[in-house]
Formats: structure tokens, sequence, C-alpha cells
């Protein structure tokens, strides 16, 4: 049987680089923010769900999401904010479960690691993984990235970060933790160890 292997990191962390690399040591990546983006697609029952609840001004007129829209009702530090969120993710989530449980039989047949890359996986812990990766690095270092590299406001880059599990409980969750301060041959470095580990 495949080991089923979570992977998770704040926004920022570096998660997607480990996720590319692990993809090239070996493991099937099944993508939890891949699949959300296309359960949002144009026309999507997802969609017209979030419509009726936000309001039809986060879909764009060529009938795609506008994901910053969302992120705005969704992000704020207020009851309305927090209430917002809930609502969003149980549209989106039992038709993302299910998305994901097709993608990871489908990946266990192919590979003898089945990476699940899920950002949200300390906010929503599962019992079917064997092992949990947590790409971790300073929370200002990743606003650093997040301003500098993706080119995103700081203030939003921060409501970001707050709005995340901490760090400290995204280690709590951990069975192996993969620091990403340094650079990018460090970081393969670790990636390395850890497949290593799992694959031994």
């Amino acid at each position: 049987m495949a080991l089923l292997v979570g992977l998770t990191g704040g926004i920022g962390a570096g998660k997607s680089t480990v996720s590319t690399m692990l993809a090239e040591l070996g493991a099937v990546i099944v993508d939890a923010d891949e699949i959300a983006r296309n359960l949002q697609a144009p026309g999507s029952s997802v969609l017209s769900d979030m419509a009726a609840r936000f309001g039809s001004h986060i879909i764009r007129d060529d009938g795609s999401l506008d994901r910053a829209a969302v992120a705005e009702i969704v992000f704020g530090k207020d009851e309305k904010s927090k209430a917002a969120l809930a609502d969003l993710n149980a549209i989106v989530h039992p038709a993302m479960q299910a998305e994901i449980r097709r993608q990871v039989a489908a990946g266990q047949s192919k590979s003898e690691v089945v990476v699940l890359d899920f950002p949200l996986l300390a906010e929503n812990p599962r019992d079917d993984l064997d092992a949990t990766i947590v790409v971790d690095v300073d929370p200002e270092i990743a606003i650093d990235r997040l301003v500098n590299v993706r080119g995103m406001d700081e203030s939003d880059a921060r409501n970001r970060v707050a709005n995340q599990a901490s760090r400290e409980r995204r280690r709590e969750i951990a069975t192996h933790v993969v620091d990403n301060s340094g650079d990018v041959d460090e970081l393969r470095a670790a990636v390395r160890a850890v497949w290593d580990s799992l694959t031994s």
C-alpha cells in the first residue's frame, strides 16, 4: 500500500517548491489548491453556490472567480469575516474532499508515495495520513517573500498569515519539519533527507 503523506506550510513558506521537489523524486502530488480552483471554474455548481452566498460581484465578466473579492470578504479580522470563511468552507470542502479521495486512490496505484499538498492541514487535521511534512519558516521571512517575490501588499500578507494556524500548531502535527529559511540547495537536501526517511 502506498504511503499517504500530508504536506503543509504557511503562506510564503515555500510549500509549492517542496511539492515540486517531491514530485521530481517520484511522489504523486494531489494538490488541494488546484482541486479547489478546478471546482470553482466558470459555470461550476460550487461557483454558483458561492455567488448565491457572497454576491454576484465575486464573478468577473468572463465568468471566472474574482479571488481578491472573496479574500476581502473572508480574510478580515471581524466576526462577520469569520462567519463568511466558515460559509465558504462549507460550500467548497465537501466537493473538495470527494475529489481528494478520488485522486489519492488513483495516485496510490501509480507510486509508493502520494503527497496531499494541503495548506489548511493544521486547521483541518486528517486521520488517514501516514506522515505529515511541514515546511517551516519564520513568519517575518514569509511576509518578506510575499511582498518582495509575489508582489503582495504588506497588510494583505500580514492578514493572511494571521488568519492561518500558528507556526506552533503546524509544527505540532508534523512528523517531518523542513526548514526553508536557507537557500534552494539547503532546501533540496532537506527534502531529500525526508524522502529517504519515508521510503527507507
